[in-house]
This record gives structure tokens, C-alpha cells and sequence, in this order.
């Protein structure tokens, strides 16, 4: 029996189910007056998914492109409020812009993945960038901190590390699927001791829940460098520091979708677009610097600091890391 990643190999449409279930799976992706035949709607096999490199190559198509070109992704959404015995409040809109180019690296035996993204908290009405939200469940206003993650580098080994290629995957029609889910359990930056405002507990406890569907025909032309993709993404977390809500019982619902950008900058909605122009025009493009994985800023660091750097400033009596208006 084939096992990977815990899950039944054997379960999972193989290459030799997938080409012949691709007339039956097609049908209702080409119905709408497109003719087609069995032979026309199975793609030739160029890559060989059970490889390590080959299902590696099929995963950067999805997520980059293999010329080492930056590829630009948007990923709008939402984010929810989940409190026991009170219910789910959507409490923001979000918009989020990736951009990364990959490398191969024959000395290191894999791929580098160079990424960097922003991820941006919206007014739920107007889809303007919010600077500030008004907290329902403090009843105080706070100042939204945004995510800039520069730089979220990968490496993919074709051997070894905690993702071993071949990543399973399924086969719908011209469809692709690679499902990923990431738990994590670590230390939180901001232990409830000297954060009590900022954090829910002394362990920040998260899940990131992944679907990437891709063009299996772009993916199997090797003259196509960057497939179609449309990524599905769901992020359970802890209260985020800014909305100062301490040890309340609750989790944050993230659920968002991401799609590439082929036309780069231009696919950004306009609210985002500007505030980007304005502010961060560098996450319009991927960084050239090689940083390892793990040695970047993350939200939660990010807001140490500044609680930290505003401590050390000396706050007003009654007045708040997050208060706003800030002083």
C-alpha cells in the first residue's frame, strides 16, 4: 500500500484513472456547446505526478512560474468573530497581494521560493483600507495593524524536510487539487504574563487550511512556465494583539480565496492599489534577497514591538498600546 503524508495513496485517482476519467469528469466542464472527444480532452502526460520533481515542478506551476518570472497573486476575503454562546460576527473585509519567483538549486537539492506578501484589513461596507475598528466586544476603537510578511521564503527539497515530495493530489476533469493542512502549536511572542491585553494564552495555537486547484492541461504543456490557479484559504487563529481583547474566550475565522494576477498591479482593486502606491510599492514585486525560512517578522513580532516601543514612550492614563485616535 502507497502512503503518503498519513493518507491512502491507493484512495486517490492515479495517473492511469485520471486520464481515463478525464471524458466523463470533462463533460460537465465543456457541456456549454464546446465539442470534444476522449482523446482531445485527455492531456498528454508530460510530468509524472508520483515523482518527487515532477510533482514538485506541477506544484511551483500553480503557485509561481518556473521561468523564475514574478508571479502576482490577489486574495480577497473575510474575517469572522467566533465567540462561544454569542455567535460568528464578520468584523472585516480583507485583501491580501503575494509576489514570488522561484530558483532552482542543483547544490541544495531543491527550490527556493522567494515570497513576499501584505495582507490588509478593510471596512466590511466600503472596502476602504480600515486604519481604525471599532471593537463590539470592548466597545473602544483600536488601530488596525496590517500584515507584512517580507520575507515568507520556502525551500522545497526534492528529498527530506517536513513536506516530502510527491504531495498527494486528485484529479477532477481538467482539474488538479493538492489539499493542504498546517497545524501549529509554538510559543506565543507575547506571553500573557507581559501582555495580558495582547494575548489569549501563553501558546499561540493555529490552523491553516489550504486547497489549490489548478489547469492540469497548462500544468502538463511544457510551454506553459505559470498554470491557472485559484487557491482556497482558511486560517482558524487566536484574537489578533491590536483588537486588545486578552483572555476572552473566541477564535478568528480567516476565509479568503486567492487567484493569479495576469496582469499584475493592474488586477488589484483600486482601494488596495493606491494604498499600496502610496505605502508599500515594494510588495509589488518579489524580493531578490535569499532570506532562510523562519527568519522573517511576523504579525505577532511585529506587534511586540510596537507595544513595546509604546510602553517605553509612556502612555496616557486610561490610554491603550492600540488606543485610538493614536497619540
Amino acid at each position: 500500500m502507497n502512503r503518503k503524508n498519513g493518507l491512502n495513496m491507493d484512495s486517490w485517482i492515479t495517473r492511469r484513472s485520471a486520464v481515463s476519467g478525464l471524458a466523463l469528469g470533462g463533460a460537465g466542464l465543456l457541456s456549454a456547446g464546446l465539442a470534444t472527444n476522449r482523446a482531445e480532452a485527455a492531456p498528454e502526460w508530460t510530468l509524472d505526478l508520483d515523482t518527487a520533481a515532477d510533482n514538485c515542478i506541477a506544484l511551483l506551476k500553480l503557485q509561481a512560474d518556473i521561468s523564475g518570472a514574478d508571479a502576482m497573486g490577489g486574495f480577497p476575503g473575510e474575517v469572522w468573530a467566533w465567540v462561544p454562546n454569542e455567535g460568528t460576527i464578520r468584523i472585516l473585509n480583507t485583501y491580501g497581494v503575494g509576489v514570488s519567483h522561484v530558483e532552482f538549486r542543483p547544490d541544495e537539492g531543491g527550490w527556493r521560493f522567494y515570497h513576499r506578501e501584505v495582507l490588509l484589513y478593510l471596512d466590511p461596507e466600503t472596502n476602504e483600507v480600515a486604519e481604525s475598528w471599532y471593537n463590539p466586544f470592548t466597545q473602544r476603537r483600536v488601530e488596525v495593524v496590517h500584515v507584512f510578511n517580507d520575507h515568507v521564503s520556502r525551500f522545497y527539497p526534492l528529498e527530506g524536510g517536513r513536506f516530502t515530495f510527491p504531495w498527494p493530489y486528485e484529479i477532477h476533469g481538467n482539474n488538479i487539487v493538492y489539499r493542504i493542512s498546517v497545524f501549529r502549536l509554538e510559543d506565543n511572542p507575547m506571553p500573557r504574563r507581559d501582555y495580558p491585553l495582547h494575548s489569549q494564552s501563553d501558546k499561540y495555537q493555529t490552523g491553516e487550511l489550504w486547497g489549490m486547484i489548478g489547469d492540469l492541461r497548462e500544468i502538463m504543456d511544457p510551454d506553459v512556465t505559470s498554470a491557472g490557479c485559484v487557491t482556497s484559504w482558511s486560517r482558524i487563529s487566536e484574537w489578533l494583539p491590536f483588537m486588545e481583547m486578552g483572555n476572552r474566550p473566541g477564535q478568528m475565522i480567516f476565509h479568503s480565496h486567492a487567484h493569479k494576477l495576469k496582469n499584475g498591479v493592474e488586477e488589484v482593486i483600486p482601494t488596495v492599489r493606491r494604498y499600496l502606491e502610496k505605502t508599500a510599492p515594494e510588495y509589488f514585486e518579489s524580493p531578490r534577497e535569499w532570506t532562510p525560512p523562519g527568519a522573517r517578522v511576523t504579525a505577532w513580532t511585529h506587534s511586540k514591538n510596537l507595544v513595546d516601543e509604546r510602553r517605553a514612550r509612556g502612555l496616557k492614563e486610561g490610554e491603550t498600546p492600540f488606543s485610538w485616535p493614536k497619540s
